[in-house]
């Protein structure tokens, strides 16, 4: 049962603005503004407990810093709770450029409010956070049962038997004793689902929101209203780059990385339905599935597509899936579902780089005819490509180039290899006396500051500028154009021109402008 409006707040979770240093100007037109799952998730647990909670989306309203401490202290929370994650891989981290910045800013004007922050960059070095003088607490893994386990207490003086976070003792960082993250059989019970009706409204529901400019198919009038979900939480690989499961963290042990707490959680297909049914009814039709392996178990998504159909839910979508687990029989399926695009973790053109990086769990498997196989279901590629494994080489990076533009599917990603915090390839790269960002944005992908890290063979500068060039290779390619034109229409070949010609073009970001990197003949 929900406390009475007239009660004080107990909980402020606040999603941070990290946009303009990790996109800059590609923030005001070609990024996308995702809901904020974990702000919607924390924030219904704690409701189904009795707890008063409210959500501020400072990137949504498009609020400055002063705005947001405004915001904040006319809401008058017990607790103020950054939620600090994101979509993509590098979010976490990098979305704590907005995060410490919006911490230092409301400890300066109202030192009573205490702070607490959870996210993957928080759980993969708790005590790192913790050293911030504006942070009073950090809230370990997802912080389901931290955050009530802390509302639970007075915030003062027995926060030190609070299980599942961090906290000063005696001026210094200290780890409580763990807390677990929901189990399987919870997850329905003690995630029981979004608080949307707590995202701010303008015109419609959603509609602060927009989709990737891709999605919509190149087109910008797609866009909005656009919503993002989880129908399942983690994933059972162990890919050394990514960090994703760190959030799944149950162990307080120095150098604990994603890959000791691999796992996935789901929520039921009946359950999960009614989410899909109430952002249509909100009148959603652009959605992300932001699972990091939505086509793995049929068990869960085909009884919820079989749904979706049933329903008639008319819903523009899209799921991640790895190479090596699409199975062909399904494509009609998702297709009919709305499924209208297939995110693919290709990475990198080289198979022994990419063994190497999979640790073994990526199949050798006919890239090409998996491609085929989806383009004939009439579903859409967007593939993700890597650049600068610790293996790679000038001439393995054209190789996955090369494989980009022979494979030339509808939207591709090109990432430099960054060593996330809560990867292993992070603890590798501490090993190794490997330079790492000495800042937030130099683990943004698309920022001026991108620093990613060197391979054996090539310096990180190196690196980038090869990842820079391949995007406006791929991008300008014409058998690209010309594809995006035939599949969506001139109009949208058009915007997809604009995109590249665009000041500063996305492939521009690091190139000669990376303050920690030796400029270059670039």
């Amino acid at each position: 049962m929900i406390k009475s409006l007239n009660k004080q707040l107990d909980v402020l979770f606040v999603s941070p603005d990290s946009s303009a240093k990790a996109y800059q100007e590609l923030a005001q037109k070609y990024s996308a503004i995702e809901t904020p799952t974990w702000s919607l998730l924390l924030a219904q647990a704690c409701r189904s407990n009795g707890f008063e909670a409210a959500i501020l989306d400072t990137g949504a309203e498009r609020l400055t810093l002063e705005q947001s401490v405004r915001r904040i202290d006319e809401a008058n929370p017990r607790l103020v709770c950054l939620t600090v994650y994101g979509q993509n891989p590098n979010s976490g981290t990098t979305n704590m450029i907005g995060a410490i910045a919006l911490a230092r800013g409301l400890k300066a004007a109202y030192p009573e409010y205490k702070i607490a922050i959870v996210g993957s960059h928080t759980s993969a070095l708790p005590l790192e956070v913790l050293t911030e003088d504006s942070i009073d607490y950090v809230l370990l893994n997802e912080g389901v049962y931290a955050v009530q386990n802390l509302l639970r207490s007075n915030l003062d003086d027995e926060v030190g038997k609070v299980k599942g976070i961090g906290h000063k003792l005696h001026g210094r960082p200290w780890l409580n004793a763990p807390e677990h993250v929901v189990p399987q059989e919870r997850m329905d019970i003690d995630l029981p689902g979004y608080a949307w009706d707590l995202l701010p409204y303008d015109k419609q529901p959603l509609d602060l929101y927009r989709a990737h400019f891709w999605h919509a198919e190149f087109d910008h009038a797609k866009r909005t209203p656009f919503a993002a979900i989880y129908t399942s939480l983690g994933c059972r690989f162990a890919c050394n780059f990514c960090m994703i499961n760190i959030v799944n963290r149950e162990d307080n042990g120095d150098g604990i990385n994603s890959s000791d707490s691999r796992k996935m959680r789901y929520w039921s297909p009946d359950f999960i339905t009614k989410e899909f049914e109430t952002l249509a009814n909100l009148g959603v039709e652009t959605l992300r599935i932001s699972d990091e392996m939505f086509f793995l178990d049929k068990r869960y998504f085909e009884p919820l597509l079989n749904n979706i159909i049933d329903r008639e839910l008319s819903l523009r979508m899209w799921a991640y899936s790895r190479i090596d687990t699409v199975r062909p029989k399904y494509l009609d399926l998702f297709k009919r579902a709305g499924i209208g695009w297939l995110a693919l973790g290709v990475e990198a053109g080289n198979q022994a780089v990419r063994r190497e990086v999979s640790k073994g769990s990526f199949k050798d498997i006919n890239i090409r005819e998996v491609a085929r196989e989806i383009r004939e279901a009439d579903v859409n590629i967007i593939s993700n490509y890597i650049y600068g494994f610790p293996d790679d080489t000038h001439e393995t990076m054209q190789q996955t180039l090369d494989l980009a533009l022979e494979l030339n599917t509808e939207m591709a990603n090109m990432y430099p290899c960054q060593a996330l915090p809560g990867s292993p390839l992070y603890y590798e790269a501490k090993q190794n006396g490997w330079p790492l960002p000495t800042n937030y944005e130099g683990y943004a992908f698309l920022s001026y500051e991108s620093q990613p890290l060197p391979t054996k063979h090539l310096s990180a500068a190196e690196v980038v500028r090869f990842r820079d060039d391949a995007w406006q290779t791929y991008f300008t390619n014409p058998d690209y154009l010309n594809l995006v034109e035939k599949k969506f229409g001139r109009a949208q070949r058009l915007n997809v021109e604009d995109m590249s010609q665009s000041a500063p073009a996305p492939s521009v970001a690091g190139n000669c402008r990376t303050r920690n990197l030796p400029r270059l003949n670039c």
